[in-house]
């Protein structure tokens, strides 16, 4: 009688178990492999001193500014101290005084500045002559010692009731509104005698020439 040997089959879902748990450990092996043996992270090297930032240098105008504090100051007005005073009739000879021309001049040694209006008072009136509207420099100017600044001076406007002027003073007044008002002085009359002065009576910023000061005046 013949004998049959017969082998006995594993099931496949215990090689396909193996399987995975050996893929698994591979793959577990590999990583910590690559954790081994890969670029450690660095942290960002440190600047050396030369590419630290460093604190911003001072001004290098500062010195300028510190020995141009004279100029900065800008010029000093100018005081009744450092002019003289002179008056003319600027009209027709003969006629009688209308126009008058104002001329300051710096009799000091150093340069000053002039703003503004001459306050003039005709003989009695009860104040300094009005301004002319628009006939103020639009900036102080400077005087060089012995340059002159002019001022024109409408004695009358037309209107009926007029005065006898027999003096004139003259104050800068307060011009950069710094200090108080200087004294006035008594101006030399531009013609011997008197003239005539009314309620109309006008007078114009300083000017740095003779025709831009007595324009308006002999225009009105």
């Amino acid at each position: 009688m013949q004998t049959t040997t017969r082998r006995t089959r594993r099931p496949w879902t215990s090689y396909a178990v193996g399987a995975a748990v050996a893929a698994a450990l591979l793959a577990t092996t590999a990583c910590e492999e690559d954790n081994a043996n890969g670029p450690e992270e660095t942290a960002p090297p440190t600047p050396s001193v030369s590419q630290q930032s460093s604190p911003a240098p001072d001004d290098a105008t500062g010195g300028d500014d510190a020995t141009d504090g004279d100029d900065a100051a800008g010029t000093d007005l100018c005081t009744m101290e450092d002019l003289t005073f002179a008056t003319s009739n600027y009209g027709e000879r003969g006629k009688p005084v209308r126009h008058v021309m104002v001329v300051a001049t710096n009799s000091s040694d150093k340069e000053c500045e002039v703003r503004n209006a001459p306050e003039i008072m005709l003989g009695d009136a009860q104040g300094p002559a009005p301004v002319m509207e628009g006939t103020e420099a639009d900036e102080p100017f400077t005087l060089a010692p012995g340059d002159k600044a002019y001022a024109g001076v409408l004695a009358t406007g037309g209107n009926r009731d007029t005065y006898e002027v027999t003096f004139m003073t003259l104050t800068l007044g307060s011009p950069g509104g710094e200090a108080e008002a200087e004294e006035p002085i008594e101006l030399e009359m531009p013609t011997e005698g008197s003239f005539q002065a009314d309620d109309g009576q006008r007078v114009t910023g300083w000017q740095p020439t003779e025709g831009l000061a007595m324009r308006p005046v002999t225009q009105s």
